[in-house]
């Protein structure tokens, strides 16, 4: 049994079992164990008025983990992996003082912004949910680069199909986590399409971060009667029931999950999916059908899009149905990491063993 200790950079979520990371965690615990650690000190946003709060410092991720530091050598003596997931290849310092191997799972995509080489270089493996990351980190010499295409537990969806007549109903998924990503995410776009258009419906999945915000543009906007708000943990393929697609927005590939959960969810349950040209999965959608592509974050561009996905539902429905439970298997994914921790400890070993032989000479 392989010892893993996993690190999130996440602050701690409000919501454990809403967060798509948690849930990738949390099956890859199941199948190897190992523990898990928040290296990020900070806490979400809080919603209350400036006059009722403190206003705490936020801490850089320069700091991350460094309040944990001395936990975290105690623990390498039984250690043989840190497994770090973060959106980013950003080079934590506290990562320099671990002596175990380290796998860097990014869990956004990778941008065109090169990043520390030899830091990434010294790392056991990086892993990558997208052949377009892939790619551009190999590009860089980073031939420690592994591709991971993420997965679900599929078993949980069933496929509810719900006709097509004069609404389209859309379930979004990946809620921001500060204020800024209301507009980096396309929140603020989708809220503008819907008041464009009356037969557009929004289902916003939420996560307990902002949700009071979210509250006030929806009725500043009088949206109420388009749009609803699940601040909740809920039953996903409940949802997906009532809707006929799902929905995820970008400005920056870096901001987002490359196959994020939600539309993974959707194609599991057999309903169509939009998504952002710059998000990795567009290469899957336009390639398989399963849905439509967003060319740009505005509402002119969504609305497009969704009459686009008007047109063809009926085919774009069938092939969710086709390739939701085909290639979005959760083993596959968990059989895919152990194939890196395999090639992390072998090579772990190998230099266990180069040294040894040093010493002896």
């Amino acid at each position: 049994m392989m010892n893993i200790l996993y690190h999130l950079t996440i602050p701690s979520p409000e919501m454990p079992a809403c967060d798509a990371v948690l849930q990738e965690v949390e099956a890859l615990r199941g199948r190897f164990g190992g523990d898990m650690i928040y290296l990020n000190p900070n806490r979400p946003p809080c919603e209350r008025p400036l006059c009722e709060r403190h206003l705490p410092l936020r801490l850089p991720r320069l700091v991350f983990g460094i309040h944990k530091l001395n936990q975290l050598r105690d623990r390498e003596a039984d250690l043989d992996i840190h497994h770090l997931f973060n959106p980013d290849p950003f080079p934590f310092p506290v990562l320099r003082a671990l002596r175990r191997p380290i796998v860097y799972s990014l869990t956004g995509g990778v941008g065109s912004r090169k990043p520390s080489v030899a830091f990434f270089a010294s790392c056991a493996a990086i892993t990558v949910a997208d052949k377009r990351s892939l790619d551009r980190l190999r590009s860089w010499k980073l031939d420690n680069s592994m591709l991971v295409r993420p997965g679900v537990d599929t078993a949980r969806f069933t496929c509810s199909p719900l006709p097509l007549r004069s609404e389209m109903k859309l379930m979004v998924g990946s809620a921001p986590w500060n204020r800024s990503q209301f507009r980096q995410k396309g929140i603020e776009a989708l809220l503008t399409a819907a008041q464009r258009s009356p037969r557009l419906r929004l289902v916003f999945l939420w996560r307990g971060v902002l949700a009071n915000d979210m509250e006030r543009r929806v009725r500043r906007m009088n949206l109420e009667n388009q749009v609803e708000v699940l601040n909740k943990k809920v039953d996903v393929n409940e949802v997906l029931a009532g809707v006929h697609a799902s929905v995820v927005l970008a400005t920056d590939p870096a901001i987002i999950r490359p196959y994020p959960h939600s539309l993974m969810d959707s194609l599991a349950a057999g309903k169509p999916v939009l998504v952002s040209r710059c998000i990795p999965m567009a290469d899957y959608v336009e390639q398989t059908g399963c849905g439509e592509i967003v060319e740009s974050l505005d509402p002119s561009s969504i609305l497009d899009a969704v009459e686009a996905l008007a047109r063809e539902y009926q085919g774009s429905q069938r092939t969710a149905q086709e390739v939701g439970q085909r290639d979005f298997s959760q083993q596959a994914m968990i059989a895919s990491f152990h194939e890196v921790y395999d090639r992390v400890l072998e090579l772990s070993r190998m230099k266990t063993s180069v040294g040894n032989c040093n010493r002896v000479a």
